[in-house]
């Protein structure tokens, strides 16, 4: 890429778009062009034009106008296990249509080179650990992602197939669990990391009786009110319901770590470069990770540390784990030429600095 390339990155103001933006810039890129989820309007002489990625019209007229060369394809509609399991319908649907529209009119607007976001969810539900980026399609999925990870997955297959037949350049990177600035925080919608540092932040208000800072942090206009909305999330000031036995590990990259792998491949990795084999081109996508797991139950007790918070932990054993293992294997991005830099607790005092901000 040129510092001048047109450079279009799909969820701006996502978790990996908004750290993508501001990498570039710090690298010293000076057209970036971001759409923000549906509000974001781009104009045509006088007209304002909404970008919906879920219309096709709608991101053609975008691409054919701004003509982007190179395309950071971070937009999805993403959530934690309850948001996956609840809107199955909405998380296919949505996905498969926002990756139909725009892997296909880049290609049709000769893009320069893309790159795919998806999820490490991809893998089956019993992989092998850590997980290798062949063991795609090995086995069954995890039932309260699979329609989620079904979308991922033939994102990926659908940059193989377009490398394959139309000689595009799309690269497919599987981020493992991610948090960082502008991170999800709603209590139902969130991932488990963010999910965890609110509601411990909240427990710590209520166990210090600081009403007013309850209420800000939920724009609630008293006290009883907002008390009843965080029973339903297991939240007091003496305890904080954590979902599942505590025992599955996870793995978790800091954003703006991921973000940095992004532009690094971008600037020096071509989809020539995933594959050694020319027999059968498949399992091209790359891991993104740190290669390094934490325990639901420690990173909880991580959290409570950073926070402050001196009440109980209670895991709920009634509630779901998920599935018990998903840890990276990340050879194939070391030998590509990159390695995380943020450990996870820098990271998540960070994260908790950046929230109370």
């Amino acid at each position: 890429m040129k510092k001048n390339s047109t450079i279009f990155v799909a969820g701006g103001t996502g978790l990996v778009g908004s750290a993508i933006i501001k990498n570039l810039l710090k690298k010293g890129y000076t057209n970036i062009i971001a759409n923000y989820n549906k509000r974001e309007v781009f104009i045509d002489g006088a007209n304002y034009y909404p970008l919906d990625l879920t219309k096709q019209q709608n991101v053609e007229f975008f691409f054919e106008t701004f003509k982007p060369e190179y395309v950071f394809f971070a937009a999805a509609k993403v959530g934690g296990i309850v948001a996956n399991n609840t809107y199955r319908a909405e998380f296919i649907f949505s996905n498969l249509v926002i990756q139909n529209n725009i892997i296909d009119i880049s290609y049709k607007n000769n893009v320069k080179k893309l790159l795919f976001l998806g999820s490490t969810c991809i893998y089956p539900k019993n992989a092998p650990q850590p997980m290798k980026e062949e063991y795609l399609l090995t086995d069954t999925l995890e039932y309260t992602n699979e329609p989620y990870a079904i979308a991922k997955i033939a994102g990926i297959k659908m940059c193989e197939s377009y490398n394959l037949q139309y000689g595009t350049n799309y690269v497919s990177v599987m981020p493992t669990n991610l948090y960082g600035p502008n991170d999800n925080f709603d209590l139902e919608k969130s991932h488990v990391l963010p999910a965890m540092i609110r509601k411990i932040h909240l427990a710590k208000l209520l166990s210090e009786n600081n009403s007013q800072a309850v209420l800000d942090d939920l724009k609630m206009p008293d006290l009883k009110t907002a008390q009843e909305y965080l029973k339903a999330f297991g939240v007091s000031g003496e305890r904080v319901e954590i979902w599942g036995s505590g025992k599955p590990m996870r793995e978790f990259l800091w954003s703006e770590d991921m973000a940095d792998a992004c532009v690094y491949l971008m600037e020096n990795r071509d989809f020539k470069d995933t594959y050694s084999t020319t027999a059968e081109i498949r399992n091209t996508h790359i891991n993104i990770g740190t290669g390094v797991e934490i325990s639901i139950h420690d990173l909880a007790h991580l959290i409570r540390e950073i926070v402050g918070y001196s009440g109980e932990l209670y895991f709920n054993a009634d509630r779901p784990d998920g599935t018990m293992r998903k840890l990276t294997d990340v050879s194939k991005l070391h030998a590509l030429g990159w390695k995380h830099t943020v450990e996870l607790r820098e990271g998540i005092k960070k994260m908790y600095e950046w929230y109370l901000q």
